[in-house]
């Protein structure tokens, strides 16, 4: 068990190891930084190491750790504090996550180290007089802002993973890229710019988001206040973001705005381990994220009613029924994680029950292969596309593996950019139920089990995701895009597993999405032939075009060969492996 106290001894911890420094001179950076700022691998190869995340600076940072003699918990900390300069939309220090951890012939461990509601939050704090969930007050602004647990939940993973890696080390990239700048690329620009009016609202003062001028393709974005707050952090360790006169100064800034925060908040934070969401599936063992994410439990959930599916040849003869059998299971899935899912610390949840066989056979049972099951009322809340939540993979050459997922929630969270730390602050909030029964900015439908209590865990999505045969590690693979995270990782998970497509071809391939609630089926261009969708809509389904679904970053194992692959819908992810 994890005591608050070892933040403590986080300095003397640090000291009494050998001093290990990481190397990411000038000359790298500023390689990285020419033209564009960094080229893009989408597809690697190698042998002794890989890492894909939603950024070529920052995968190259992983693997330079990984060249260095770090391990994959190593590289991924590394990578996750570099996310933290160069995507600030989702890489964060203002916002939390999940860690799946596989290392080399021991136990899968899974990380949990999501936001908390403060102290002061309370069930109905986002409604109107009338009852009504407030249009913004959980979306934006700082009132929308749970606890951060970045920075806890990566120094725990250091204290149990790291074996060769000196913590400070680990930062020094990061804190670099935040002091010298980098380079933004076009799609940087356009979001920068798509957002100004956003932050101006809630930033009444000069900060390097905003400027005179359209951002363009190229433009040098630093972030001095930040790369001063990862030294701290790189010298002191957690204890600097939580109990220091930094982590006072922090909670007064976000009350002074409009929030809730109190530095007895940032103190008693704590992440923690949890046991592993494990289900067994056509002959390999998958082990994703619990509660209170919900994606190991969904995920697992789907799996379950389509085992005794012949899903291959279903497939190969019949499309039609194929798709029909995957939005049914989606929808099915869904429908429980409104019902059932939320902090397991507050509520009992009842996984178990919810795996079992007996359950999901009766669950299935209601299916129809001629006819849609209708989800209840229509919802007029659309699942959006975002993605302001950002994936790593990685995996050492020892077979030590690290699926992380983390959030800020919203693109940029609360657009609230904190003065005192130079970081974004999340909009976690809006995960929660605000009124059991009342759609989020996902069109997810929530019940009790997620309403809003102080010091609780938010309901996620996030579904990092890691496959073994026999104890080794085939697959690591996870991504952003709020609710439609986990059908993207089952998605992948199937043509890699069941219909044999290389892991390029697993992930590019075109995806659907269905979450019981608004009853509709949204689709990527090339999912569904007008043919498809016109049998479909036969049996009673709806659809929806949408640009895309998920954003999976994935690495596979092939022999003694590493295969990692970014996903094609982000022109921003890169894979390095060597």
């Amino acid at each position: 068990m994890y005591y608050h106290k070892t933040r403590t001894k986080a300095t003397e911890m640090m000291n009494n190891r050998m001093f290990f420094t990481l190397i990411v001179s000038v000359l790298f950076l500023a390689a990285c930084n020419a033209k564009l700022g960094y080229r893009t691998t989408p597809v690697a190869e190698g042998s002794q190491g890989m890492v894909v995340s939603a950024h070529p600076l920052a995968s190259q940072v992983g693997e330079q750790v990984l060249k260095g003699g770090g391990n994959a918990t190593d590289a991924t900390i590394a990578v996750q504090f570099a996310l933290a300069v160069v995507c600030p939309r989702a890489g964060n220090l203002g916002g939390g996550g999940f860690w799946i951890y596989a290392p080399a012939n021991d136990k899968v461990r899974a990380l949990d180290y999501r936001e908390k509601a403060p102290s002061g939050a309370s069930r109905d704090m986002y409604l109107t007089p009338d009852g009504d969930v407030h249009p913004t007050k959980s979306l934006e602004g700082p009132l929308a802002a749970g606890i951060p647990g970045q920075v806890d939940g990566l120094w725990l993973a250091y204290t149990l993973g790291s074996k060769r890696k000196d913590w400070k080390s680990l930062l020094q990239p990061a804190i670099q890229l935040a002091r010298e700048g980098y380079r933004i690329s076009e799609t940087e620009a356009d979001r920068l710019n798509s957002y100004k009016d956003a932050f101006k609202r809630q930033n009444t003062f000069d900060f390097p988001f905003v400027k005179d001028s359209p951002w363009e393709k190229g433009d040098l974005l630093q972030q001095t206040q930040l790369a001063l707050t990862l030294e701290g952090i790189a010298e002191e360790g957690p204890g600097y973001f939580y109990d220091s006169s930094f982590a006072e100064a922090l909670a007064k800034e976000v009350s002074a705005r409009g929030g809730i925060w109190t530095k007895a908040d940032l103190s008693d934070y704590q992440s923690t381990w949890r046991e592993p969401i494990t289900y067994e599936y056509n002959g390999h063992t998958v082990h994703s994220m619990p509660p209170p994410s919900s994606g190991g439990v969904v995920l697992s959930q789907m799996l379950g009613m389509l085992k005794n599916q012949d899903l291959q040849a279903v497939a190969k003869t019949d499309k039609v029924a194929y798709l029909h059998i995957l939005i049914e299971a989606m929808r099915r899935a869904y429908q429980d994680r409104a019902t059932y899912l939320g902090d397991p610390d507050e509520v009992e949840i009842p996984i178990d029950s919810l795996l079992s066989d007996e359950y999901l056979a009766n669950k299935w049972s209601t299916f129809s292969p001629d006819s849609a099951t209708p989800s209840g009322t229509m919802l007029k809340a659309p699942a959006k596309e975002v993605y302001e939540t950002t994936h790593t993979s990685v995996i050492d050459t020892e077979g030590n593996a690290c699926s992380v997922t983390t959030t800020l929630n919203g693109n940029f969270g609360s657009k609230v950019w904190s003065k005192t730390g130079g970081f974004f602050l999340n909009n976690e909030m809006d995960d929660f139920s605000s009124k059991p029964g009342v759609p989020n900015q996902f069109g997810l439908v929530g019940g009790e089990a997620n309403a809003i209590a102080p010091g609780k865990r938010m309901l996620s999505s996030m579904t990092p995701t890691i496959v073994q045969t026999n104890g080794k590690t085939d697959l690591v693979l996870g991504s952003p895009g709020g609710s439609t995270i986990i059908t993207a990782v089952l998605q992948v998970l199937l043509n890699d597993e069941v219909h044999d497509l290389a892991l390029p071809a697993a992930v590019a391939k075109p995806r659907i999405h269905h979450q019981w609630l608004p009853d509709e089926v949204i689709y990527e261009e090339g999912a569904i032939s007008p043919a498809e969708q016109k049998a479909l809509e036969g049996k009673g389904h709806t659809f929806r075009k949408v640009s895309s679904i998920g954003r999976v970053k994935a690495v596979k194992v092939e022999g003694t060969t590493l295969i990692g692959v970014g996903d094609p819908r982000n022109p921003d992810d890169d894979a390095s492996g060597y």
